[in-house]
């Protein structure tokens, strides 16, 4: 390129021209040689035949012209000569236009591209700003950075201009979008934002042409378009297209910009921002980020800037270096790398991220949105696993887009049963399988837990645990001894399983039926578990082999058993004839036993310890066993034997009867005679099985139950037939045997089917006997007790029965049955609602169920469907009607699919028990309501009864409580309220379930008569004195104690009247507590009113025990004068007499009653006095102590109006027992009185008088005790004067002379007592002069009382 010893400088550059000649042949030979140096060092034919380039292909026949690139080499000595010939050519105005013959050409551009320079003893060949060295020439040459091939990127400048190839050539730059703001000084206008509204337009308008002319200078430049107007005074947001521009000429061209729109628009220059589109590239770094995974991302930008800041999008802040992100900026080959990293990343960080890279005007930004997945796993609940081999599958699940193949699974245990892994769209899977051998035999189970841990590899973390306890299969062990034994006696089968889990357990039969789980009892031990089986009476039934099985999951352990059960009768199948029986003396008794079976038995009769051979007698399938007693011997006359029949079978087992008594008497006595029934005295009863009495052609073979004659003159009469029919004594034999039986559910509903066939067609017998009634009774009660579910079936042929024994014309046989046995009906209710609470079905509607005299309505609830429980009830024979409402919030608490059932009888209510004052009348309904399903909690129910008396008043909402009057049950009104009452109809509610009525007196005060208003107003009123009353006497206590308190007497008198006050105060605040209590109706009501009960009882009891110690304490001194007790000692007596007595009465008294629930009244928070007379606890110690008192009173009063000789109390004292003896006067009677009265209010009939007298005086009596048992103690009143007095008794600080001189005295006190000398003291204090004066006006007033 230079000649040697010559330094040579070149350039080349480019013209681009513009020719308007058809064809071209344009020789530049001329122009280019003239032009370069001869001592280039080139010769002319060395020159490029690539130095002329045509742009576009040369057009031979088109007239139009065409444009073409000329690149033009020129060398110079002097270096300098470049910078001025680069001045020249930009200064030049183009195009230039060239003319030459028939040849027009336009030379459109000249720009340098390529320049040489020397450099030592080299050349480096450089590209000017816009051109660039392609990248086949720069991999073809040295670079000037290194003597090897660069790669293309790293290419700027060459070691020398390369042999071939193009010289430098124009970098084509991609089109940029430049988004642009700018802000104009001016007031924002609402039009601004309406991209149609004039002023908008207008804007537009006049800005873009201002922005095409000043932005048209930019490299590039295509287009600029407003995109629209936001306030802050007015901001102008556009886009301007053009290639990537230098801050350099932005700022020119936005300074062109302002000089063309300042004058009009006022533009702020310094708020010109410009953000170019597509300059940054953005990475992150993993793609799919988890939840504790450490994150980076990376910005580049080929921008020489570290000025780099990161900030989340959402949280609208920039983000700082912490202990979480980490922020590192550099520069490396002129481009800007700044790098966020995200440490342990969490769901919260998720978010667009935007980096911005600032450069003067320019801001470089780049966003990416990131998205966290959570790393949490669910896990499958912990697993019992049996080892009998079958698969399990545990499992690990996460959200949608969560790498399952991530996770891996680990053991952890005593012992290794390895699985198998899987995983669907959402989890992972592993299956695990263990036989016997793997597991650990004999033991509760062995705990694996198996871990599925999830780690992404980029610090993401996260692994559940899941307990699997492996259980061998149960080997089960029974009782080895063979069981074989006879009908009644008991039996049990032991089955021990040598591991404790299993899922449920029960007893089969051989035959497949299961047996009522009644019978078993299972238990569960840290290392084992046990069934046990036991039947109490074994029947025949009971024969066979029996299967005790485990099951855990789908795995059954079963031991077996062989039961031998011989025939032998129960004592209860023995019938005998006579049950009892006169025999005369020497006469002749005909006894027999049988039995219902034809089976051979070895039977004898023992009478008196002889055992007497018997005759068998065949009766079709009855078996009678006869012996003829001969009373011949003279020792047994007119004495009394037991006789009866032993049945042993064929393995020597044996049953003894009942035992038949007869009564030897002379001959000469019996007057009735009967060959069926006996021999009896007048006046004799006995009772015959009905079977063998003179009445039992009359009905089919087989009848059952009892008749009673009486020995009239010389006739047997009837007094009671409890006869049985035999259709239902047949059945009622089944049952019994039924509820003994294994196969119980099996027959059920045979059972109740006819049960109500047989019912329906021994109605007439049901009328004339009791008996058949009763035992419809008791087969109910059997048949209740043994399903575990009852069906609609069931139930219809339940309340068929039912219809049949509530109709109306059988009314007359229950009355005649309750004076038996009162508690049938009860039993029958009790029967009736375990049926329904056994109902179960299906459906979500239970089957209405009509008849006469009972209905039936009910639900099922279910899960996803609740709605209210509202039945009605209608029996137009009855003329009443009935509706039962539960809130659907009270169902939503149920278990799903339990079911309500509601019952409704119309004539139940004139069978079941009255009050016990025979007051209160059933008026309405009895509606039963049960849930299948145990209610653990109150349970509001609200229930509409309409009246069938309309003249009855004072309405009880009542429900039939079993466990009073000794469990034969009674009305009670325990947690239900009446909420309105209309002219022909009750609304209760009740906050529990069972059998519910109204009841209603004919002369009971209604609740809102004017007497009971009457009654609570004067007794919150009184009370409310009485509390500030004893309150006020306390206080008055406190401020003369030390004043009234100087000797002994007066000190317990003061203690004693404390202590009422005090007891009294606490009584009278449980009172009210107890009144709101039930007023009220708060939840726990019950336990509430307990305790009230409870302290009222204690409180007013001490009321009465301290006004006792009170009188005792008084007796004491007057009469003891020369025993001297100290006051500690008496303390101790007046506090255990006190509080002690009172406490021992109060707490037997709750215990002894609590229990039964006999406690408290049923309407009030006070002792009972119906069921146990529980008040009386109250009444009699009350009482006695009211006499004791008026007794010692009267002792004390006659003690002092006859003094004894020898008897010298101190005149202190004398004062002291004056004011006991008055207050007890005064207290006692009033204490007294009001007792009384409230006594003659527990009676029914009392008149009204009594209540209100009785309450008067109660409520008031904390302020009888305030006036009489404080204020009007002359020493309190002193005390006071001294306490509060302004004068304080000058007085006392005045020196007197000491003289001592008998006093002036009444003549008649010298009579009866010596002269007493008062000496006077100086500074003595002034009480003892009052002293005097007391004394003297009592002696005056016990004078004039003995002289009359």
């Amino acid at each position: 390129m230079n000649s040697p010893g010559k330094s040579i400088f070149c350039f080349v550059f480019l013209i681009v021209t513009y020719c308007s000649q058809a064809a071209l042949n344009l020789n530049l030979g001329s122009i280019v040689h003239s032009s370069i140096h001869q001592g280039h060092g080139r010769e002319g034919e060395n020159y490029r035949e690539e130095s002329l380039r045509h742009k576009r292909a040369v057009a031979t026949s088109s007239p139009a012209p065409e444009e073409y690139e000329i690149e033009i080499e020129i060398s110079f000595e002097n270096a300098s000569l470049l910078e001025p010939f680069k001045t020249y050519l930009k200064n030049l105005s183009f195009p230039i236009q060239v003319m030459n013959d028939n040849l027009s050409t336009d030379i459109l551009s000249m720009k340098v591209t390529t320049v040489c320079r020397p450099n030592g003893n080299e050349t480096f060949c450089s590209c000017e700003s816009g051109y660039k060295w392609l990248p086949e020439v720069c991999l073809s040459n040295l670079t000037c950075q290194s003597y090897h091939s660069s790669a293309p990127e790293d290419c700027s400048c060459l070691k020398e201009m390369p042999a071939k190839g193009p010289y430098c050539q124009e970098v084509i730059l991609k089109d940029i979008i430049l988004r642009m703001s700018v802000r104009l000084k001016m007031d924002f206008q609402e039009d601004l934002k309406n991209s149609s509204s004039a002023l908008y337009r207008s804007y537009k308008t006049d800005l873009e042409r201002a922005f095409w002319k000043g932005y048209s200078i930019l490299p590039g430049f295509k287009s600029v378009l407003i995109t629209g107007f936001r306030p802050g005074s007015i901001i102008v947001k556009y886009n301007i297209q053009a290639t990537k521009p230098t801050p350099t000429q932005m700022n020119e061209a936005n300074d062109r910009v302002k000089t063309l729109i300042n004058s009009t628009y006022r533009v702020d220059p310094l708020s010109f921002e410009a953000t170019p589109d597509n300059e940054t590239k953005f990475s992150i770094v993993p793609e799919i980020i988890y939840e504790g995974d450490t994150v980076t991302m990376r910005c580049e930008n080929e921008v020489q800037s570290t000025n780099v800041t990161w900030r989340h999008f959402e949280r609208a802040t920039d983000i700082q270096n912490s202990s979480t992100f980490s922020i590192y900026t550099s520069l490396s080959h002129q481009i800007s790398i700044s790098t966020l990293t995200i440490r342990n990343i969490s769901l919260i960080d998720a978010g667009e991220y935007v980096c911005t890279l600032t450069y003067d005007i320019f801001d470089y930004e780049g966003r990416k949105k990131i998205n966290v997945i959570s790393t949490e796993i669910e896990a499958s609940e912990d697993l019992k696993v049996m080892c009998d081999n079958n698969p399990v599958s545990l499992s690990c699940c996460a959200g949608k887009d969560f790498n399952l193949s991530n996770i891996e699974w680990n053991q952890e245990g005593l012992i290794n049963i390895p699985g198998i892994s899987s995983s669907d769209s959402r989890c992972s899977k592993h299956t695990i399988k263990a036989d016997g051998t793997q597991c650990l035999s004999g033991s509760a189970g062995t705990e694996v837990f198996y871990v599925c841990g999830f780690h992404s590899g980029h610090g993401a973390d996260s692994s559940r645990k899941i307990k699997v306890t492996f259980t061998s299969v149960a080997n089960l062990t029974v009782t080895p001894d063979p069981i074989a034994i006879s009908e009644g006696q008991n039996f049990s089968i032991r089955c021990i399983s040598d591991v404790s889990s299993y899922d449920s357990v029960f007893w089969n039969t051989s035959a497949g039926s299961k047996i009522n789980p009644k019978f078993y009892v299972t238990k569960r031990y840290p290392n084992r578990a046990e069934s046990v089986l036991t039947v109490e009476t074994a029947t025949r039934e009971w024969n066979g082999v029996y299967h005790c099985i485990f099951r855990y999951k789908s795995s059954y352990s079963i031991a077996t058993k062989d039961v031998t059960v011989h025939p032998l009768p129960l004592k209860h199948d023995i019938l005998l004839d006579p049950l009892e029986a006169d025999v005369p003396c020497g006469g002749i008794c005909h006894l027999r036993c049988c039995i219902n079976e034809a089976v051979d038995y070895r039977v004898t009769f023992q009478i008196n310890g002889l055992s007497l051979p018997t005759v068998k007698e065949a009766q079709e399938n009855r078996a009678c066993y006869k012996y003829s007693l001969m009373a011949n011997t003279t020792a047994w006359c007119s004495k009394t034997v037991q006789a009866s029949c032993i049945f042993v079978n064929s393995v020597n087992k044996s049953v003894q009867s009942a035992p038949v008594t007869l009564r030897l008497v002379p001959e000469e006595n019996i007057t009735c005679q009967d060959p069926i029934i006996g021999n009896g005295e007048p006046g004799k009863m006995i009772q015959k099985l009905c079977q063998f009495s003179n009445i039992r052609n009359k009905l089919d073979h087989g009848m059952g139950g009892t008749i009673t004659y009486i020995c009239e003159g010389s006739t047997w009469k009837v007094k009671n037939n409890n006869c049985i029919a035999a259709p239902i004594n047949n059945l009622l034999d089944l049952t019994k045997a039924l509820v003994m039986s294994p196969k119980q559910e099996e027959k059920l509903l045979t059972y109740l089917q006819d049960l109500s066939s047989r019912t329906g067609k021994v109605q007439n017998e049901i009328k004339s006997s009791p008996g058949n009634l009763k035992a419809i009774i008791t087969i109910l009660e059997l048949l209740s007790t043994v399903p575990t579910q009852v069906n609609t079936d069931m139930m219809t042929h339940v309340l068929s029965t039912v219809n049949v024994i509530l109709d109306k014309p059988i009314l007359n046989t229950w009355q005649v049955l309750h004076q038996q046995q009162a508690n049938e009906s009860s039993r029958l209710l009790d029967s009736v609602e375990r049926f329904s609470r056994a109902l179960h079905e299906r459906v979500s509607v239970v089957p209405f169920i009509i008849h006469p005299n009972v209905q039936m309505r009910g639900l099922m609830t279910t899960a996803t469907h609740m709605t209210d429980y509202d039945q009605h009830f209608l029996f137009p024979d009855s003329n009443l009607w009935g509706q039962v409402v539960i809130d659907r919030h009270q169902i939503e608490s149920l278990e799903p699919n339990s079911s309500i059932i509601t019952l409704a009888y119309p004539t139940l209510k004139a069978i079941l028990p009255q009050s016990v004052q025979d007051k209160n009348f059933v008026n309405g309904l009895v509606m039963t309501t049960t849930v299948s399903q145990g209610v653990t909690k109150q349970f509001k129910i609200s229930m509409k009864f309409k009246k069938n008396d309309l003249s009855l008043v004072a309405p009880q909402c009542v429900f039939w409580n079993y466990h009073l009057s000794n469990y034969t049950g009674g009305w009670d009104n325990s947690g239900c309220f009446v909420e309105q009452m209309k002219e022909d109809s009750v609304f209760c509610t009740c906050n529990h379930l069972t059998s519910f009525s109204i009841l209603m007196s004919p002369d009971s005060p209604d609740p809102n008569s004017l007497l009971k208003i009457l009654l609570d107003v004067i007794s919150y009123i009184g009370l409310g004195f009485s509390i500030l009353s004893l309150a006020a006497c306390l206080v008055v206590e406190a401020f003369v104690w030390k004043s009234v308190t100087k000797n002994r007497t007066s000190y317990m008198r003061h203690v004693c009247i404390v202590n009422i006050a005090a007891s009294l105060l606490i009584a009278d605040s449980w009172f009210i507590v107890s009144a709101a209590i039930h007023d009220q109706r708060y939840l726990f009501s019950e336990t509430a009113c307990v305790a009230a009960t409870f302290f009222i009882h204690f409180f007013y009891l001490s009321v009465f025990f301290w006004m006792l110690t009170l009188g005792l304490m008084l007796f004491y001194r007057l009469v003891f004068i020369l025993h001297d007790t100290s006051k500690s000692i008496q303390k101790v007596i007046a506090f255990s007499l006190g509080y002690g007595c009172p406490l021992v009465i109060s707490i037997i008294t709750v215990g002894v009653t609590q229990p039964k629930d006999v406690y408290m009244r049923k309407n009030a928070c006070w002792l009972n006095w119906d069921d146990t007379k529980a008040l009386l606890a109250f009444v009699i110690p009350a009482l006695i102590i009211v006499v004791i008192n008026v007794t010692i009173t009267f002792v004390v009063i006659t003690k002092i109006l006859r003094p004894s000789i020898g008897d010298k109390p101190s005149i202190q004292e004398k004062n002291s027992l004056f004011q006991i003896s008055k207050s007890i006067g005064v207290l006692t009677p009033l204490l007294g009185l009001t007792w009384g009265f409230g006594l003659a209010t527990v009676f029914q009939g009392s008149s009204a008088v009594f209540h209100i007298v009785f309450t008067l005086l109660n409520a008031f009596q904390g302020l009888f005790i305030l006036l009489f048992g404080c204020l009007w103690d002359k020493k309190v009143q002193e005390a006071l004067l001294h306490k509060f007095s302004l004068s304080r008794w000058s007085s006392q600080h005045t020196k007197e002379r000491t003289t001592c001189r008998p006093q002036k005295q009444p003549a008649h006190l010298w009579k009866t007592h010596p002269v007493l000398i008062l000496c006077l003291t100086e500074n003595r204090k002034p009480h003892l002069r009052d002293f005097w004066e007391q004394w003297t006006s009592l002696i005056d007033k016990l004078q004039n009382r003995r002289h009359l």
